[in-house]
């Protein structure tokens, strides 16, 4: 008696085109399939595109209509999808519109919702324009913002200035906390501060690809990597963007954070106000407190998920938070 015939996709190593194939044997469907894609039978052989394992007869018979193969020639292996993806990573710089158009044909028959989402989020970031600059170059990355933005630096200068002046009003108002012996006094450093920054624009440069200064956050080509939480020295779930490169991006990078390592809220300000009011004479080094409040000497550029909101538990160093007073040596 006749087996049944078993209806499977079809695939080539390292092709995206995808053939329906029946056969009733694994031996009939070998033959059929180095018919088609014209291999050799000999040597030839069969596996699960998901995986790479390789299918013998037996497990042929057991497998679910529609299961998605790939055709082995002599000497060609396969390691399941993730040969794809090796694929695609080779290809990216040299060969990025054909990268897209394959993974496109991909889409059209995937079924898994987990593989769909991959293949979509792999189009949308090969499409990305981030070499692009100026507003006439990419007018899709601009929908949405003021008409006064011509470039993506002038904006992403912006968008970290906002940030930094946030920290300053912040800083400010805590004025309103210091003892009242000690406001002026907190007033003239909370004024050293503003000039500093205002003569480095709010260190704005911090998110310009196009600033010598940027690369401690940023590439030339504009990735940004998270710096992982507090406590770590690398982000443990490697999340990466590029808010250059298109709207969507330019959006999500919006809600990614400049965690203060020692914290504004818990630590500094409150270390600051103390050391204005119990100076007793000593001047308070401001400086310092201006490293650990605007400058990424700590501040961490963080993923949300990576913004852990529990105390840090750090505190400003002792030995810093007041200037070190010269030593006049006499001369015997």
């Amino acid at each position: 008696m006749a087996e049944p015939l078993r209806a499977v996709r079809l695939r080539g190593c390292g092709s995206p085109q995808k053939f329906g194939v029946a056969a009733g044997s694994l031996r009939g469907l070998l033959r059929k399939g180095c018919r088609l894609l014209q291999l050799p039978l000999p040597g030839s052989r069969l596996c699960l595109y998901e995986d790479g394992t390789e299918v013998t007869e037996s497990y042929f018979r057991a497998l679910p209509p529609q299961t998605e193969l790939v055709l082995l020639g002599p000497g060609e292996t396969w390691r399941g999808c993730a040969s794809d993806i090796e694929g695609f990573l080779a290809a990216f710089y040299n060969q990025r519109d054909a990268v897209v158009e394959a993974a496109r044909k991909l889409l059209t028959d995937e079924q898994a919702p987990r593989r769909q989402r991959l293949l979509a989020d792999l189009i949308h970031n090969l499409n990305e324009n981030s070499l692009a600059e100026d507003k006439e170059d990419d007018k899709k990355w601009f929908k949405g913002l003021e008409s006064r933005f011509k470039n993506k630096s002038s904006y992403m200068r912006y968008s970290c200035e906002s940030r930094i002046r946030s920290y300053m009003k912040e800083v400010s108002s805590f004025i309103s906390n210091v003892h009242p012996t000690a406001r002026d006094a907190y007033k003239r450093i909370i004024d050293l501060m503003s000039d500093k920054l205002r003569s480095v624009k709010y260190n704005g440069c911090y998110f310009d690809r196009r600033e010598e200064e940027a690369v401690r956050l940023c590439t030339a080509e504009g990735w940004f990597s998270c710096q992982g939480p507090f406590d770590r020295d690398d982000c443990p779930c490697k999340h990466s963007i590029n808010p250059y490169g298109n709207r969507e991006s330019r959006i999500l990078f919006s809600t990614w954070n400049l965690d203060h390592i020692i914290e504004k809220k818990r630590a500094v300000v409150p270390e600051l106000a103390e050391a204005v009011k119990t100076r007793d004479g000593r001047e308070v080094n401001w400086e310092y407190f201006y490293q650990l409040l605007f400058t990424v000497d700590n501040l961490k550029l963080v993923h949300i998920a990576c913004h852990k909101k529990t105390n840090h538990n750090l505190s400003c160093d002792k030995t810093k938070i007041y200037r070190k007073r010269k030593q006049n040596h006499k001369i015997s």
